[in-house]
């Protein structure tokens, strides 16, 4: 299955701001102001949602517009008193105001919808509440809202208490897709953090990267416990040309000694009975987030690094979404690992990266991937004493891992070579495996034929 290349896509950069205390004042008055203006804007787009619900959303923003904001040509607005509230207020944020409050209107009735017919996680679930304190920041318009004036400065209208100004704040750290010329640069969004006082501005950029040529080469990995990604790299004719074992086991062990400490707090919480109170170790669960998210970043961006250097046509996976865990009993060591187990982050990670510069991704069946002797020799089995080995059957040892990353890397190669043959399509004769069992010694066969 090879992922569909999206229409366009979308990539944020955070641009660090460096404003001065008094700036820090008037990004934070500037901020409150909006969310005042989003929380008296759901009111009304509540109240007149049946008849807005169908309108598209230019034609919507109008429409509110026509019953808040008094014009030459709209003398009367059903909502005088809004233009004394928010005097003066910009037409670009107000517009995207209104934008983001018809989304959140609109995600609320959809819910409530949902919950009125019957579709409840719970059968006693409470019915969805509109939340009206919904943590928004502005949408900045180039022109209206903000003027860049290189990379190293910025110019954004601010709110000082009465009147909306212009202030010019410093930008102190930037990353690197504002200088691909491919790049479009979208609206960014102004982020205060209240507590900290910090604020940047989150930058999206529309990607269109160019289609990547390859040499006729694939990059397999395969994702483990074991190991945290074995990857291989494999050219079309089945010749192997690099292996790399990716495993930041410095992180992976951090993250498992907080986990540890966990059940020791709660035994001496709950002793002989008991139960634990609502958000028990929460900080403790949250440190290990953000170490599962580093240690999908790290694995995603040397995968990605592998396929630029060797300038492969794809990267492979195996298809394991839906997969649950049989092994391991309950409260085991193994149990642990497997739901520390990063599959899914790490391959969305890596798609996420690889398609920015042109590249694809390829999914390919998992069935047999491990127990499939690369060399077509049959069914390993795997060594007892140390189960990270594979055991062929003419005695041979053989890193499991990598022996399924090759397998992994022959599927992807028939995919994109063969493409009348469906991944699920089974052999013509009863006695041969399907076709998307495929091991790597078939590649070598279909090139000694061909």
């Amino acid at each position: 299955m090879v992922t569909q290349k999206p229409t366009s896509i979308i990539r944020t950069d955070p641009w660090t701001l460096n404003p001065t205390a008094s700036q820090r004042v008037l990004l934070s008055r500037t901020v409150g102001v909006y969310r005042r203006l989003c929380r008296h804007l759901m009111g009304i787009l509540f109240t007149h949602w049946p008849s807005l619900a169908e309108l598209s959303s230019q034609k919507r923003v109008l429409a509110v517009e026509k019953l808040i904001h008094q014009t030459a040509k709209n003398p009367n607005p059903k909502y005088q008193q809004f233009d004394q509230t928010f005097y003066k207020f910009p037409s670009y944020y107000r517009r995207a105001a209104i934008v983001f409050a018809a989304g959140q209107v609109s995600s609320y009735m959809t819910r409530y919808r949902e919950w009125q017919s019957g579709t409840r996680q719970r059968r006693d679930a409470k019915p969805p509440v509109l939340n009206p304190n919904s943590g928004c920041y502005p949408t900045l318009y180039k022109g209206g809202c903000y003027k860049l004036h290189g990379y190293d400065r910025i110019e954004i209208k601010v709110f000082n208490g009465t009147d909306w100004v212009w202030t010019t704040v410093g930008i102190t750290s930037l990353r690197e897709r504002h200088t691909v010329d491919s790049n479009k640069l979208r609206s960014p969004s102004l982020i205060f953090d209240e507590p900290t006082r910090a604020c940047h501005l989150s930058v999206p950029f529309e990607c269109h990267p160019h289609k990547r040529q390859g040499e006729g080469r694939v990059v397999s990995v395969d994702l483990g416990i074991n190991t945290t990604a074995t990857v291989a790299v494999v050219n079309f004719d089945g010749t192997v040309i690099h292996r790399d074992f990716i495993h930041p086991g410095r992180d992976i062990d951090r993250r498992d000694k907080r986990l540890k400490s966990v059940s020791k707090r709660a035994s001496k919480t709950m002793g002989n009975g008991g139960s634990l109170q609502k958000g028990f170790c929460s900080h403790t669960y949250r440190k290990c987030r953000h170490i599962n998210r580093q240690i999908g970043q790290i694995v995603s961006k040397r995968i990605v690094q592998i396929a630029q250097q060797f300038n492969a046509d794809a990267i492979v996976f195996e298809n394991l979404k839906g997969w649950k865990a049989k092994g391991g009993r309950k409260r085991s060591n193994l149990r642990q690992r497997f739901h520390g187990w990063l599959k899914g982050m790490i391959r969305d990670l890596t798609e996420m990266k690889w398609q920015e510069i042109g590249g694809k991704v390829i999914d390919v069946v998992a069935a047999y991937t491990s127990k499939l002797a690369y060399d077509g020799s049959g069914v390993v089995r795997r060594d007892s004493k140390n189960y990270a080995l594979a055991k062929f059957s003419s005695g041979k040892r053989y890193n499991a891992d990598l022996n399924g990353a090759l397998n992994i890397a022959a599927r992807g190669i028939l995919q994109l070579t063969r493409r009348k043959d469906s991944e699920g399509r089974s052999s013509q004769c009863s006695r041969r495996s399907p076709r998307s069992w495929a091991c790597l010694c078939d590649l070598w066969t279909h090139t000694v034929s061909g």
